[in-house]
C-alpha cells in the first residue's frame, strides 16, 4: 500500500452520493481534494465535512457538460495546488425510460454529462499528467455498462462507451506517460440516481430491488477507488466490478 497524502485529486459529482464519499474517504487519507459539481450549497457542505476531520478541500463549480466550465475549473486547481494526481470522472444522470417514448432530450443530457463529460473533464487534467510523468484516471461506469437491459438503452450506452474509453486510454497513456487508469462498475447503489428516473415503471422496479437487496453505498466505492489509488505503481487496477452480495 503506498501512502498517497499530499497528493491532488479531482473528483467531479463530488456534491453527493460515491462522488462525496470518495472526497471524503480521500482527504481522510491525506489527499487534498478538488470537489466538483453544479450544486456549490452541496460542495460547501462536503468541504465542511472534509475540514471539521482535517481535511483540504477546494469547492469547483462545474458542469462536466461545458468544456469552458470544465477548463475554468481545472485550472482554478491547478492554481490553487500545481498539480492533478488522481482524477475521478463521477458525473452522472440516470433519467431512465421505455426508448418507445422517444425522450431524446434525456438521450442527450445522459450522452452530454454520462460521456461527453468524462471526455471533457480527461482531455482538461491529462496534460498535466502527461507533464508530471505520473496520474491515476479513475471513471464510473456501470454493471449496464457490460450488460445492457431493456429500459437502459441509452444509459448503458453511455456506460459502454466510458468502459471503452477507459480501457482504450489505459492502453494508450499507462505505457507511454506512466498513468494508470481505473474503470469503476457498480452494480446497484444507494445514491440520487435513482431521483432522476420520470418513467414510472422504472421508478416502481428500482423501488421493489431496494425491498429485495441491500444496495451498496457511497463508501463502498469510495473504499474501492482508495484500494486502487494506493496500490504500488508498478501495479493497475483497471478494472473494479462491484455488486451488492444479492445482485444477480
Amino acid at each position: 500500500m503506498v501512502d498517497i497524502a499530499g497528493k491532488v485529486a479531482l473528483i467531479t459529482g463530488a456534491s453527493s452520493g460515491m462522488g462525496a464519499a470518495t472526497a471524503i474517504k480521500l482527504a481522510g487519507a491525506g489527499v487534498k481534494v478538488g470537489i466538483a459539481a453544479r450544486r456549490t450549497d452541496r460542495l460547501e457542505e462536503v468541504k465542511a465535512e472534509i475540514a471539521a476531520n482535517g481535511g483540504e478541500a477546494l469547492v469547483l463549480t462545474m458542469d462536466v457538460a461545458d468544456p469552458a466550465s470544465v477548463n475554468a475549473g481545472v485550472a482554478r486547481l491547478i492554481e490553487a495546488w500545481g498539480r492533478i494526481d488522481i482524477l475521478y470522472n463521477n458525473a452522472g444522470v440516470m433519467p431512465l425510460g421505455n426508448v418507445e417514448n422517444l425522450e431524446i432530450d434525456n438521450w442527450n443530457r445522459m450522452i452530454d454529462i454520462n460521456f461527453k463529460g468524462v471526455l471533457n473533464v480527461t482531455a482538461a487534467a491529462l496534460p498535466h499528467m502527461i507533464g508530471q510523468r505520473s496520474g491515476h484516471i479513475f471513471s464510473t461506469s456501470s454493471v449496464a455498462g457490460r450488460k445492457p437491459t431493456p429500459g437502459l438503452a441509452v444509459y448503458s450506452a453511455t456506460k459502454f462507451a466510458v468502459s471503452a474509453f477507459s480501457e482504450s486510454l489505459r492502453m494508450k497513456v499507462g505505457p507511454k506517460h506512466n498513468i494508470r487508469v481505473t474503470n469503476i462498475q457498480p452494480g446497484l447503489v444507494d445514491t440520487e440516481l435513482g431521483d432522476h428516473i420520470a418513467d414510472p415503471e422504472a421508478r416502481q422496479q428500482l423501488v421493489a430491488y431496494r425491498g429485495m437487496i441491500k444496495f451498496l453505498d457511497g463508501a463502498d466505492i469510495a473504499d474501492a477507488v482508495l484500494f486502487a489509488a494506493q496500490a504500488p505503481s508498478h501495479v493497475n487496477v483497471a478494472e473494479l466490478y462491484i455488486l451488492p452480495t444479492q445482485q444477480a
